[in-house]
């Protein structure tokens, strides 16, 4: 029966043998179709290549209210999932666990898991999965069991003079030898850094307010529920020109 399952997931979670490079731009949620399904409805903001991954998709998943408990699922990818809005019910394995926004969950190639969404509002999460270029030799069997949440609620706060950050994830895994990701909240009128570059490709996730992306010398506008991709080495910074302070998501790998 594992067997089974595994080669469905295999199927289910297929993509073109050839991706496309994905470019550095803002990448918007509101113009991004939507794709609705039994009890729940997704959207794919990006999909292609990267430097280091031969391919990267991200969507948006909207659970809707009280839905029926939905079988278990594996991948042969890597991927991880951080809460938008809602509560997410987490079962990995024998654990077992209710999310709230904030949270992320990294999932291992092989590892069973299952997503619920047991409260009386709808739950909507980003869905991250990628696959390295170089490829690693998946004994399935093997790699089981190290799939793992970070609680949002446990991770403490640094602050400094004009932003508000927490380090959700630093680990090596199966398809990266780093992986970092942050939330960071700017304070109004403030920006992340100066324009800079780094070898790491960059995910930002919008989850407030609107903020101003400087991509390569070009001002975007990003908005909430937005995705801006990064391209290994391009300049980049964030500025937050709101009265109010902005909330996005770092995603370096």
């Amino acid at each position: 029966m594992r067997i089974f399952l595994l080669c469905w997931a295999v199927v289910l979670t297929s993509f073109p043998v050839f991706s496309q490079p994905i470019k550095s731009n803002v990448y918007s949620a509101a113009q991004s179709p939507i794709f609705n399904q039994s009890g729940y409805e997704e959207r794919t903001l990006l999909e292609g290549s990267t430097r280091d991954f031969s391919h990267l998709i991200v969507q948006v998943i909207t659970v809707l209210a009280n839905q029926p408990d939905r079988l278990t699922q594996q991948l042969d990818e890597e991927a991880v999932l951080i809460i938008k809005a809602g509560e997410l019910t987490l079962t990995l394995g024998e654990k077992r666990k209710t999310l709230r926004p904030g949270s992320a969950v990294m999932i291992m190639p092989g590892d069973e898991y299952q997503i619920e969404n047991k409260a009386a509002q709808p739950l909507t999460y980003y869905f991250i999965r990628y696959t390295s270029n170089e490829v690693p030799d998946l004994d399935l069997y093997r790699l089981m069991g190290n799939s793992f949440w970070v609680d949002w609620r446990e991770v403490p706060s640094v602050s400094d003079n004009h932003r508000e950050s927490r380090r959700l994830l630093a680990p090596a895994t199966i398809m990266s030898s780093r992986i970092v990701m942050q939330v960071t909240k700017l304070d109004p009128g403030s920006r992340s850094d100066a324009p800079h570059s780094h070898r790491a490709a960059e995910l930002l996730l919008i989850l407030g307010n609107p903020v101003q992306v400087n991509l390569d010398g070009t001002l975007k506008v990003a908005k909430a529920g937005d995705v801006v991709f990064v391209e290994s080495d391009v300049y980049h910074a964030i500025q937050n020109s709101n009265q109010e302070g902005s909330t996005y998501l770092s995603f370096q790998f």
